[in-house]
Parts: structure tokens; sequence; C-alpha cells
């Protein structure tokens, strides 16, 4: 647009929600090209070229929804539109995917440096949201890379699945080499783990400016206790759905996980560690105890909207199977409480859409062990902290705190997660008054159910803007794909 007013779009009237900070203010807010520029009460409609009149709704900064996982199961080029347009209805205007070699994804091996470009070329121009990636090392070449990536690809976080040396993705496994397309001679297990950590460790030390934006994120389940616990579930004709999921996986598994992990880092000197969707009490317990243990170590606890959503008496069921399941509610319980003490420093979705027809199974819809492991649900990340927070008292700017802030700065990106001068105009409209039925019908993923139906949450996003462009509103998709993929760690 023409530099001859001072703003693209200007919005007005609302009450902007600020991390950092204990009150709510209401302010205009003014976009010139695709930044914010100013946040005022009183800001001149005269300097604008577009209007847009917020009547009062609360304006989040978009949400950073750093663990979803676009492409699991349906190839990347379907499942980014369709996912980032449910991002989108959320109020997530960043996602950030894991991403990995092996089966499901892209079904295929190698070196990331000639996989990931292709990742990146079948991203292009299909997300409505802006997006990232981290990426799992699977072989010993992946440790190799991983200075390339940050520095060539703006790569700056990477995973270890710690269940997947001796578990598969939905059940139990012997044939991780062929699921993970590993050479014979290689193994991923613990000492593979703490090979990445040492190489992380040297890049903290090789890239100062970088390094507080380099981490590495553990999903934490040990694959023995899985094994084990599974055959016995299995035999026992008294369990089935969720309660069978959650005994065939227990918490201690999660906390012995995240013991592991924690000694790990300790030894290796890898001091950015984020522990990924802790699930249970015992789970969150023992990441708190390694944080004691070990001050020095900058751990990150996160937890999902699922987690704090759903217990094993879920009606949907077999439809809410997810790794680490779905636990009883004395323990979303104990999560909500230690969000609400500030032991919890992200909520996010861990999006996976995963279709009906791949979810279960037809001939034995309700067997829990045939189903797929993931359901979506980042539609629904904004909704589910404010209908379920604002019950137990949390406020509207730790929300912000939960949902934007604390991720955009961990995972480096610097123009994300605040409304202020200077930041990238992603903004969510958000009416707290609007309660609803949540819907699959309704949804723009094209997973066809959800574990959330019939859940009535208070709270609804009105318009998304993704840096000044309307991309959601009331309910519809709005324009082309405006996504750019985020180079990390982004400027100031």
């Amino acid at each position: 647009m023409s530099d001859t007013k001072l703003y693209d779009l200007l919005i007005k009237n609302v009450r902007v929600v600020r991390p950092k900070q204990t009150k709510v203010n209401s302010a205009d807010i003014g976009i010139k090209n695709g930044v914010i520029v100013a946040v005022a009460a009183g800001l001149s409609a005269e300097n604008a070229f577009e209007l847009h009149e917020g009547n009062g709704l609360l304006a989040f900064p978009g949400l950073v929804d750093a663990h979803m996982h676009v492409g699991i199961y349906n190839h990347l080029t379907a499942d980014a539109p369709t996912e980032s347009k449910a991002a989108a209805m959320g109020g997530v205007t960043s996602a950030i995917t894991y991403f990995r070699t092996g089966d499901y994804y892209l079904n295929k091996g190698g070196a990331y440096a000639d996989f990931f470009p292709e990742v990146l070329d079948l991203s292009a121009g299909r997300y409505w949201v802006d997006y990232a990636y981290h990426l799992a090392p699977i072989n010993g070449g992946h440790i190799d890379e991983m200075p390339m990536l940050l520095n060539d690809f703006g790569v700056s976080s990477f995973k270890i699945f710690m269940f997947y040396g001796g578990h598969g993705l939905h059940g139990r496994s012997d044939k991780q080499h062929n699921f993970l397309r590993l050479a014979d001679d290689e193994r991923y297990d613990f000492a593979h783990f703490e090979f990445i950590m040492r190489q992380m460790a040297a890049m903290l030390d090789a890239y100062p400016d970088k390094a507080p934006y380099i981490s590495l994120s553990l999903h934490c389940e040990i694959a023995d206790i899985l094994n084990a616990y599974t055959k016995i579930v299995e035999a026992d004709p008294g369990l089935s759905g969720l309660l069978a999921y959650h005994r065939a996986r227990p918490p201690h598994s999660e906390g012995l996980a995240v013991f592991i992990a924690g000694y790990l880092a300790y030894e290796t000197d890898c001091l950015n560690i984020n522990l990924l969707h802790l699930s249970s009490r015992k789970a969150l317990e023992a990441a708190l105890m390694m944080q004691t243990l070990f001050p020095h170590i900058n751990f990150r606890r996160e937890v999902t909207v699922g987690h704090l959503l759903l217990d094993v008496e879920t009606p949907t069921q077999v439809l809410a199977k997810v790794n680490p399941p779905i636990r009883p509610r004395s323990d979303v319980e104990f999560l909500w409480q230690r969000v609400l003490n500030g032991d919890v420093d992200w909520i996010v979705s861990d999006h996976a859409c995963c279709r009906s027809e791949m979810k279960y199974s037809a001939e034995h819809p309700d067997d829990i062990w045939l189903a797929k492991s993931g359901f979506g649900g980042t539609e629904y990340l904004l909704s589910g902290v404010y209908s379920e927070g604002r019950k137990r008292g949390l406020s509207l700017n730790r929300m912000a705190e939960l949902t934007s802030w604390n991720t955009a700065q961990r995972f480096g990106l610097l123009r994300k997660g605040d409304i202020a001068p200077g930041y990238d105009a992603d903004i969510v409209l958000f009416d707290p008054s609007e309660t609803f039925v949540v819907r699959a019908a309704e949804s723009a993923s094209q997973q066809g159910y959800t574990p959330f139906e019939g859940q009535e949450l208070t709270g609804r996003v009105k318009q998304t803007f993704l840096r000044g462009n309307l991309v959601y509103d009331n309910g519809s998709i709005i324009g082309p794909a405006r996504g750019n993929y985020l180079f990390r760690p982004m400027g100031s």
C-alpha cells in the first residue's frame, strides 16, 4: 500500500491481552506492512487505509502452537492446507511441526540435506499460517547435520522419541529398524540420545548468539515398561478403552524417562531441554525434581490441551488415543493446578490429523489396540485454555504467555508472541462470552471427527489476522495461503 497514511489497517476498540503484564487495556492497534506500529487508545481512523471494528473483543497475540504433526498420517501437500486452516480457526498464527525421516511423514530415509529441502518445497504456498519445523536426528549422520540445519535452514530445535528404541508408534513392535529406516549397525537408543545431546551442547558453545533459541525436545516414555505393561493389560479382559491404554503406558514410565533425560542433559551439559506433553502427576513431579536437582539446566515443561480437557472417562474413547495416554481425572486436575502455580511453561495441541478410516478398525471400532495414536485439536487450543482456565482463575495475561509468548521466545520466533510495536501483526480477536459445542463438522481439518465432540466451551475465536491479513473470520477461511516459512531465530 501507499506510504501516505500511517496504517494499512487499524483495528479499533479491542481489549489487548499482552504477556508479562498484569492488566488488559482497551486500545486500538495500528498496522503497517504486516507489523504492529502503534497500540494506544484513540488512534485516528483517518490515518488508516482500512478499518476493522473490534467491538470490545479481547485481542490475543497470535498463538504459537509449537507441537504439531502436519503430514504424519496424510501426505504433507494434503495436510498442510487443511490443518493450517484449522490452526487459523483456533487463533494459531505460527505452527511448528515435529518431522523426521522414516515411516509416516514422507516415508523415506536419507540425509536431511536431501530430505528437508523436499519438505520445504512441499510446504511452500500450502500453509494458511506461518510455519516452522523441529527435526529428529534418527541416525548418526543426522547428528552430524545438526549445525548445518541450524545455519542453513534455520532449524534451531530438535527432538528425541525416547520410546522408539523398542516400541512402535501404536504398540509393541520388533521392527524399529524398518520403521525408522536405520542401517543394520545403527541403534536408536540411550547412547544415540546421549550423542545428540553432546552435539547440541557443542552447538550452544559454538553459536552463543543463537544459543538461547537452540533446544532439544523429548517425548518421555520408556519402551521396556510399555512393552511389559501392554502385555499384562492386553491379557486382562476387564480392561478396555482409554483406561486400558493408560494402564499399558503407566505414568511411572514417563517419570523414569524424565529422570533419564535429565541426567543425560546433566552429563552432556545440554542446557536447553523441553519435556513434551507431560500427561500425569508422576511425570510433572519428576520434571520438577529434575529442575531442583539440576538448577543450571533450562528445562521447559509442556502440557497439551488434550490432556487438560480429556480424561479416561471421555465418551469418545478410542478417538482420544494418543501418546502419552489420556489419564484419569486426578492427573488432569493436578496438571491444571501446576498450570496455575506457574510450573508449566506452555500449552500446545499436539495436533496430528488422523482420519477415521485410519484412526480405528472398521471391524472393531472400539478396540483401543487396533487404533492409531494421535488426533487433531489446534482449532480448540485457545478456547480450551480459556474455557477451563477461567473456571480455575487463570489470568488472561498468563494465557497469552502459555499459548504465545513462551513458545515464541524458546523457539526463536522473536517477532511473534506479543501485541506491541515491532512485532508481526498476528492478532486474534476473541469473544470471551460466546459459548459453543464442539462439532467436528465445523472444523476445516480433514480429520472428520474430534475426541472433543460434544464438549461445551466458553470463549471463541472470531477473527485471526496473520501479519495484518485477515485469514479467518467467523467460521470462514479468508484469502489465499499466506503462510511463510520461519527461519529461526528470527530477527527482533
